[in-house]
């Protein structure tokens, strides 16, 4: 009885030929070639590449290199040019005087013009009294260091009256 080569329903398969070296190195080439060809078709970027048709309206097709309309500046210009900011040097106002400070704080317009409104029953801002409060918490410490007593004028007065009336009692004028 002769064998057949061709397997019987139901046998096992036979032994499966071993591939030759060209052939093992045919196939890894066709591999190896048919990764090299996942990219997009040369020259679809100038030809359009695929068009999708929506409902936009637009009956010419868009030419893909054709970007943004946006003008851009060529040349410096002053608003890219940005100088870094240079500190101040503090200023350090002149050493007065006690004396010639309390002068200053005396004649300070700005002070004065405050104070009257103070009495004429007007109401400032927070800011305002604030700044008010501290020059005249700054005069009172001068005229502290000075060593000048602040009176009142109502207190002064009295004083004067005091001496007047010793005057007409003694009868000196």
């Amino acid at each position: 009885m002769k064998q057949q080569n061709s397997a019987a329903p139901g046998s096992k398969p036979s032994k499966a030929r071993r591939k030759t070296r060209e052939e093992i190195d045919r196939e890894a080439r066709d591999r190896k070639r048919e990764k090299k060809r996942s990219g997009h078709a040369a020259g679809s970027r100038s030809t359009g590449g695929t068009q999708e048709k929506s409902g936009s309206g637009s009956s010419q097709a868009k030419d893909p290199r054709i970007g943004s309309k946006k003008p851009i500046a060529l040349g410096v210009t002053e608003v890219q040019v940005k100088k870094p900011k240079q500190h101040k040097p503090k200023v350090e106002k002149p050493m007065l005087t006690p004396q010639a400070e309390l002068d200053l704080l005396e004649n300070d317009e700005r002070l004065d013009a405050l104070l009257e409104r103070l009495e004429e029953g007007e109401t400032l801002n927070a800011e305002e009294q604030a700044w008010v409060n501290a020059k005249l918490d700054r005069i009172d410490a001068l005229m502290a260091e000075l060593g000048i007593a602040y009176e009142d004028d109502e207190d002064e007065e009295e004083k004067e009256k005091g001496d007047d009336l010793m005057r007409l009692l003694k009868g000196t004028d």
